[in-house]
């Protein structure tokens, strides 16, 4: 293993640098691992023969971070890590979280809301006449005006507020090499408007003749129908062999983006993950408690990238791409016994996966010449006629994964879509993944059961998963193995109704499920659902959409799901009878919750003067509630009142 790469001027010193190429700037720690996409470029740009040191976490208060490596030769390089800001930041919820797993010690607060945004500007004003280029998810995402969940608001291009000089979207690797190269051989970066996967900002008058131009940036701000336009055609032309270049007018200068960078060819890949990775997080984090990260995927193998499932809450489809290439057997088994030889193995792969583990080859060979198809997706509703299945490559690198020295067990833990596996016609993997590569459970996403949601979700519908667990557990019972199913499941996704949640909470309960987590759907930049959700509108058919947004509304759909839980008793009950489900509260095997059980409760005697009768009884009508019924019963002597009031089980008083 190679040293990490320095991460301070006294790292760089040690070296016998006096400068560098190349400054990273990451709102993680310093993770020297292929999970990690800083990992990735810097250890490419070391391989091209460039200096490059990492700028880790800098505190954005003040500017002595950003200047201890001096003024790179060629450029800084913005990302705000594995994850966006905002979201490692705040829940769905929109709360603090209190903790952050790309952080060293777990702690929270160590990058700044818009990590990218905040650090870019900061880098311009100290450096500007150095190039700035920004990427990773955060940058990815927001690359056109999007709207912002955290704002409320519709922004404008994140290349626009973090004034950077160049937008990389996508994996990386070859826009990265190629602007190294160019920078290095004197070329203005302000003259790189052709690379394959970026972003540039021009004046209105130097905008390219050629491809699509999407709503403006005040058309989407005052507009809702424009901006469900703009979302389609963005996500429609994300495709590397007919998709067009994008143009976006913000005032008097134009966002452009470049058609997407084909991905990297599977000999390419290969190559990415040979890189000397220290597979391990930076040493000076030890005394801290390392980065609990890694954790996940320290012993794991990464085997393929992009995605065909393309949910529509997902943004894999938009970041990486629904074209999928993946790692040859023997750059895969050369990584598995590099793990066996690693400090800590314990006999345990823990996932040979990626997006979705059981993808190894494009869905179809139409898309070789073709790209994939525009507006249609390959799984849902339904699998494509042209889908193509097979799992014998995968199987095959499992086996020989599973059969190498010290390892005991391989997981599969980063998700299957078992709509896909249900099409191979040969039950041998399915077998197999049962018998050998689930950990006592295995995670799967039907994430909803009602049809009309999972066309908004872009989900097959509830009789793939049925089908699915019915074959799970009978190849689990001919092993005589206790194994499980953990389903992923999500709430007030948009186009979830009230009923919508009722007939899912049935569902669970019909199937003897009971979820310990339910995710609320979280409108993150970028993706088919987050427009959903902001416009209440199909971009594809212009269909008004439901979408639960207030908090309360939420937190109904939720209780829902884990209608089993005493202390969604009250959300649960107000969620029926608003629904007008009075058949769901009973006694009944049908129903999802017994009637409150009221017990009476004195409430002390007052002695109150007669005028003040109402005020009385309003303050003891205001404790907690402002439903059902406020039983009092008053005799009157000498201005004296007893009152009783009603209060069902959870204490919640009924008035």
């Amino acid at each position: 293993m190679n040293d990490f790469l320095p991460i301070n001027k006294k790292e760089m010193l040690e070296r016998g640098w006096q400068d560098v190429d190349f400054v990273f700037v990451t709102g993680d720690s310093y993770v020297d691992h292929p999970s990690f996409g800083v990992a990735i470029l810097t250890r490419l740009l070391e391989n091209k023969g460039y200096r490059v040191a990492v700028l880790s976490q800098p505190n954005w208060k003040n500017d002595g971070d950003f200047t201890q490596f001096g003024r790179p030769r060629l450029a800084f390089m913005v990302t705000s890590g594995n994850i966006d800001s905002m979201v490692a930041h705040y829940t769905a919820a929109k709360r603090l979280r209190h903790d952050d797993a790309y952080t060293a010690g777990g702690v929270a607060g160590k990058r700044p809301d818009r990590a990218v945004i905040v650090y870019s500007n900061i880098i311009k004003r100290i450096y500007p006449d150095c190039p700035v280029i920004i990427g990773g998810l955060e940058a990815s995402l927001r690359r056109f005006a999007h709207y912002d969940y955290w704002d409320d608001s519709i922004r404008p291009s994140i290349l626009i507020d973090s004034k950077a000089d160049l937008l990389t979207f996508g994996m990386g690797e070859k826009q990265t090499v190629e602007i190294a190269k160019r920078l290095d051989s004197g070329e203005n970066i302000a003259d790189m408007r052709d690379i394959l996967g970026t972003c540039y900002i021009c004046p209105n008058n130097e905008t390219p003749y050629d491809g699509v131009e999407v709503p403006s940036f005040d058309n989407v701000v005052n507009s809702k129908k424009e901006y469900a336009k703009s979302c389609r055609i963005e996500q429609d032309e994300q495709d590397h062999i007919r998709g067009r270049l994008i143009k976006q007018k913000h005032g008097k200068i134009m966002l452009v983006q470049n058609k997407p960078m084909p991905p990297l060819t599977q000999s390419e890949l290969d190559k990415v993950y040979s890189l000397p990775y220290a597979r391990a997080y930076h040493p000076s984090y030890e005394k801290l408690g390392g980065v609990p990260g890694i954790k996940e995927v320290e012993f794991s193998i990464t085997h393929n990238r992009g995605c065909f499932g393309a949910c529509n809450f997902c943004s894999i489809a938009f970041h990486q791409g629904r074209y999928v290439t993946s790692r040859s057997k023997k750059s895969i088994i050369a990584e598995a016994e590099k793990l066996t030889h690693m400090p800590g193995f314990k006999g345990y792969i823990h996932d040979v996966g990626g997006p979705t583990a059981n993808f190894r080859k494009p869905s179809c060979t139409f898309q070789e010449k073709h790209g994939l198809c525009k507006g249609k997706k390959c799984l849902a509703p339904k699998p494509c006629k042209n889908l193509s299945v097979d799992h014998s490559e995968y199987l095959d690198i499992l086996r020989q994964v599973r059969s190498l020295p010290k390892v005991k067990k391989v997981f599969i833990r980063s998700g299957i879509r078992y709509d896909y596996l249900l099409e191979d016609k040969d039950d041998t993997f399915f077998k197999e993944l049962v018998e050998h590569h689930v950990s006592g459970q295995l995670k799967v996403a039907p994430e909803h059961c009602s049809a009309s949601v999972l066309d908004k979700m872009g989900k097959p519908h509830i009789e793939a998963y049925i089908k699915f667990s019915r074959r799970y557990f009978e190849y689990t019972g001919e092993i005589n193995k206790e194994q499980y199913l953990v389903p992923y499941l999500m709430s007030s996704h948009p186009g979830s109704t009230l009923d919508d949640a009722i007939e899912l909470a049935l569902f669970l309960k019909k199937n003897h499920i009971r979820p310990e987590q339910v995710q609320d759907f979280y409108p993150t930049p970028g993706t088919i659902s987050t427009c959903m959700f902001y416009t209440e509108l199909d971009p594809y058919t212009m269909e008004s959409v439901y979408v639960a947004k207030s908090e309360h509304d939420k937190a109904l759909q939720r209780a829902l799901l884990q209608y089993f839980n005493p202390k969604n008793q009250r959300l649960v009950e107000e969620a029926l009878r608003k629904a007008k489900r009075y058949d769901l509260i009973g006694y009944d095997n049908k129903c999802l919750i017994k009637p409150a059980k009221p017990h009476i409760q004195l409430i002390k005697t007052a002695e109150i003067r007669t005028e003040t009768l109402i005020k009385a009884k309003n303050i003891l009508c205001q404790v907690r509630a402002k439903e059902n019924e406020f039983i009092t019963q008053t005799s009157v002597n000498n201005y004296r009142y007893r009152a009783y009031c009603c209060f069902n089980s959870s204490g919640y008083l009924r008035i």
